[in-house]
């Protein structure tokens, strides 16, 4: 492996083999996310997205300061590990997000918003058929719906910090940061600036990427996993594969 004397670290003793496996992937990404967002004592932070990366990002954004946090899917297992993370769940199919989103940070809109869903959102309304019906005429490659309400609740002079993947998107509401003065950041993973924190954090019980494996399988069961991690079956979070 080219420059894996510079690109590897060690994983210190006494650290779970499955808190360093996603250490490795969602739970940088998801730390990014929530330092980014520049966290102060007392900040409402809503996160969109309750898969392996918005669940760091939500237990980050504790971790970081951050007095409420809300956590937004439809999904009843991943809202369930939200909560108790310490999260406030949201089920957006539930509730008008904006409206529940204003009620809970005292009519203003959260201090900072986290997109950790990207490209693939589920949505309802008109908006989202729009999405589907562009995306089935190679109009526009994403499904904006979480990025759009994320621009739309984010407090004036808040941040907004998207971690899902985007490519080409339509009807994206720029005059909305413009003219609240949002600050936007976003970036891939960031992993060799994150990975040494994130292990200290993870060996002092911080945080618990662990807790993202929701199932085990043998290699010989990887298609099994692999299809149960993208239809969201039997509340498949994350599958691990034991060789």
């Amino acid at each position: 492996m080219p420059f894996a004397d510079t690109d590897c670290f060690v994983v210190p003793d006494g650290l779970p083999d499955e808190d360093a496996l996603f250490i490795s992937d969602a739970a940088p990404t998801g730390f990014m996310g929530a330092d980014f967002c520049n966290i102060q004592r007392g900040d409402v932070v809503a996160v969109w997205g309750c898969g392996g990366v918005g669940l760091v990002a939500q237990q980050s954004a504790m971790l970081l300061g951050a007095e409420r946090v809300i956590a937004i899917d439809q999904y009843p297992e991943p809202l369930a590990q939200a909560a108790a993370f310490g999260a406030t769940p949201l089920d957006f199919t539930q509730v008008d997000v904006l409206d529940a989103l204003k009620e809970l940070s005292g009519g203003r809109g959260p201090d900072a918003c986290i997109d950790a869903v990207g490209m693939e959102a589920s949505g309802t309304g008109l908006q989202h058929a729009y999405d589907r019906v562009k995306q089935a005429f190679y109009l526009e490659t994403d499904r904006g719906t979480a990025l759009r309400q994320a621009m739309l609740a984010v407090r004036k002079g808040g941040t907004l910090s998207i971690l899902g993947v985007y490519g080409l998107i339509d009807k994206f509401p720029l005059g909305v940061l413009m003219n609240k003065g949002v600050t936007v950041r976003t970036a891939q993973q960031h992993g060799q600036a994150y990975v040494p924190r994130l292990l200290d954090h993870a060996l002092r019980g911080e945080l618990t990427p662990a807790a993202l494996a929701t199932h085990r399988f043998p290699l010989e069961d990887s298609a099994k996993g692999y299809h149960m991690f993208k239809h969201k079956e039997d509340g498949c979070l994350r599958a691990v594969f034991m060789p």
